[in-house]
């Protein structure tokens, strides 16, 4: 199954959002630390509601870490980046993918983004430099469940 992972997130209340949304779609996160906040923090809770409690989250203490894991499941790392060139809606996701948010007020660094498998970006008008991370997660994570059939299937709970 498709996961998202959000690298060193700095925002409790995009974190918190992005948490709800995965809950939400059944999607397993991954946050490589450290973090720029406590998780324990008010608007973070507030953020991810009662969510929190029905979500997969599996904490990596650093980027080797992360890395180690990644390695170990064999899966592919998709880095949603400004710097790629291929469209988010050109790639051909598949159902193992760990797609990777960056940090809100630094994306990544340039070793993250040489050991990402794969990059890609949400095309956008000229001089806009970027989306909120949860809401760039948002459209990304929709068409890679899309490609993938990985939508929940809808029936009440």
């Amino acid at each position: 199954m498709i996961r998202l992972a959000l690298y060193q997130p700095d925002i409790p209340q995009n974190t918190g959002t992005m948490l709800r949304m995965a809950a939400c779609l059944g999607v397993a996160v991954d946050i490589v630390e450290p973090a720029g906040f406590d998780v324990s923090d008010r608007n973070f809770r507030r953020a991810g509601l009662d969510y929190l409690d029905r979500l997969d989250v599996t904490r990596h203490s650093s980027w080797s870490a992360f890395e180690a894991w990644r390695a170990q499941t064999r899966r592919r790392l998709v880095l949603a980046t400004t710097k790629a060139a291929l469209p988010y809606v050109d790639f051909a996701f598949d159902p193992g993918d760990v797609i990777l948010m960056g940090r809100e007020s630094a994306g990544v660094p340039a070793e993250v983004h040489e050991r990402a498998d794969a990059r890609i970006l949400i095309p956008m008008r000229p001089g806009m430099r970027s989306l909120n991370v949860a809401v760039a997660a948002a459209m990304i994570l929709g068409e890679a469940l899309r490609q993938t059939a990985a939508f929940p299937s809808g029936e009440p709970a």
